[in-house]
């Protein structure tokens, strides 16, 4: 990390009070997530893109739940590292914070985060494909598979945004409102190319916000930041703190 941009990122955050942060995979990647793409037994004969859709769950429930069963067993020894640490103390530091995730596995919540806005669901929470309720279930493995709503007895999806689906117009919405009204954006561990998250930034921008993107190489978006600190969140974010308490 160079330090001199560092303490430009900090400066630039001491100056404002309202702050939005878009998180992406590599936040969770340094905590260990793994990428689900399966290295041995069943999923190595399935792609990601194949099981997690509509038409894959109408065809074989069964099926599509044994992975994302299989997925949750994974993510729930996974503890939150300190960047995940870093962003739930800043909702406390800020006038106004908001925080947008891209993942689905719920560390930013165990990490003590609140109301953070999940684009794309998040695997711990199961929906009524007739009701559309939405429960939070942690129980790993689950006891049945697929799973049925209690009242009303129809199958339970996973509360998670499938390939061909859109988001929620609603949490889009929110995405935007809050993008749009702050004074800073970070934008740390994506890529930076998915849609309509990418887009958030610019939005953040273009209402007169600054923009400080964190990750470990340069992305589409790194031409259009005012600062790019290169590395892993885990170990800039703390020290970003660190500085920001100094300068505040």
């Amino acid at each position: 990390m160079n330090d001199n941009l560092a303490s430009s990122a900090a400066d630039l955050l001491a100056r404002v009070d309202r702050v939005a942060v878009v998180t992406g995979a590599g936040v969770s990647a340094e905590s260990g997530v793994p990428t689900f793409r399966g290295q041995d037994g069943l999923w190595r004969r399935y792609r990601a893109e194949t099981l997690a859709t509509p038409e894959a769950f109408e065809r074989d429930p069964k099926l599509v739940w044994e992975w994302y069963d299989w997925r949750r067993g994974l993510i729930a020894p996974v503890e939150p590292n300190p960047g995940h640490q870093v962003l739930a103390v800043w909702q406390d530091l800020f006038a106004g914070f908001s925080l947008i995730t891209q993942n689905v596995d719920g560390l930013h919540a165990k990490a003590g985060s609140r109301d953070v806005v999940e684009l794309h669901g998040n695997i711990w929470k199961l929906r009524c494909t007739r009701e559309g309720t939405v429960s939070e279930v942690r129980e790993s493995p689950l006891p049945q598979l697929p799973p049925v709503c209690p009242s009303c007895g129809a199958f339970l999806r996973p509360h998670v945004v499938w390939f061909g689906e859109s988001l929620d117009p609603a949490v889009l919405e929110r995405a935007f409102r809050l993008s749009e009204s702050c004074q800073a954006m970070l934008v740390i561990g994506t890529s930076s190319v998915v849609q309509p998250a990418a887009s958030l930034p610019f939005a953040a921008a273009r209402a007169g916000a600054k923009i400080v993107e964190i990750n470990p190489e340069p992305t589409p978006l790194t031409p259009h930041t005012d600062v790019f600190l290169a590395g892993r969140s885990g170990e800039i974010l703390p020290a970003l703190d660190r500085l920001l308490r100094e300068t505040r």
